[in-house]
């Protein structure tokens, strides 16, 4: 009798763990078929699957919803839908990072709010929006001086430290002329994002990662678009310092004066477009 009752309850036991084998095993086939899949939906249409899949959407408070509304122009031109999401990432991105005042300064709703709204802008069409690599804004109330390099700065990614490091002074007057192609913050934040795309294997980095090699391959390819490129008084002369600020500025450029940026320089226009699955009215 004892010996007919082990023998049931080993069987039990081994039923119960193969039914969980088969069980992970399923999960595992079907999370890589869809990656499969979607890699596939990649190569071919550049842009992830989906974007937006969200179990519950968080929301902002009363103040950081009016500070969203008034003081972020961008929110204006989403969908009702879209807003939703917009705010939801927000909310997230706040809670994600770990907001430092310096020299005085004191985090309020206004700085958390308008920091998120623009990482968030530049990452709406990725499915990541993050970023990763930060964990800590840092906020001077004017411009600040480094000890690494002993000069003063308005604003510096740390990758190090996983830092980004603004004046206040100098974000908030990024968003006076919101047409002159001078912002601060996501001048800032793109630097983040490009260095965040080079660490990460999300499909979103794969995508930005891969749009920036196919333009930097038509600079090379392209001289006469590089000489064009050059003689127009479009893009500032501070672009072309390296890679990585040639990135940030087409990126100002292509947030604050999209229209003329596509009429003068389609085809980047286009792979920066690709870069960050910008699909917004106006874009």
């Amino acid at each position: 009798m004892f010996q007919i009752l082990v023998i049931q309850q080993y069987t039990l036991g081994s039923k119960i763990i193969l039914g969980v084998f088969f069980v992970a095993m399923t999960g595992i086939l079907l999370n890589y078929g869809m990656r499969m899949i979607e890699m596939g939906y990649v190569l071919k249409y550049k842009r992830p699957l989906y974007n937006h899949f969200y179990l519950r959407l968080r929301r902002l408070n009363k103040n950081q919803k009016s500070i969203l509304s008034n003081q972020f122009s961008f929110y204006k031109k989403l969908t009702d839908k879209e807003k939703k999401y917009f705010e939801h990432r927000v909310a997230s991105f706040i809670i994600d990072k770990d907001f430092i005042g310096r020299d005085g300064i004191i985090i309020n709703d206004e700085m958390k709010v308008l920091i998120a709204s623009t990482a968030v802008m530049l990452t709406f069409g990725f499915r990541d929006f993050y970023i990763g690599i930060i964990s800590k804004i840092v906020i001077y109330p004017s411009n600040y001086y480094s000890n690494i390099n002993k000069a003063y700065h308005k604003g510096e990614f740390n990758p190090r430290l996983k830092a980004l490091v603004l004046s206040w002074e100098a974000f908030v007057k990024g968003f006076d002329n919101e047409s002159d192609n001078l912002n601060l913050g996501i001048h800032e934040l793109t630097h983040a994002i490009h260095i965040n795309s080079m660490k990460e294997r999300d499909v979103s980095s794969i995508i930005f990662s891969d749009s920036f090699k196919e333009l930097s391959a038509l600079f090379t390819e392209n001289e006469s678009l590089r000489d064009e490129l050059k003689a127009s008084d479009y893009f500032r002369k501070y672009a072309f310092t390296n890679q990585f600020e040639f990135l940030a500025v087409t990126i100002e450029n292509f947030i604050e004066t999209p229209q003329e940026f596509k009429s003068q320089f389609p085809e980047i226009y286009n792979k920066i477009r690709q870069m960050l699955n910008f699909n917004v009215l106006g874009y």
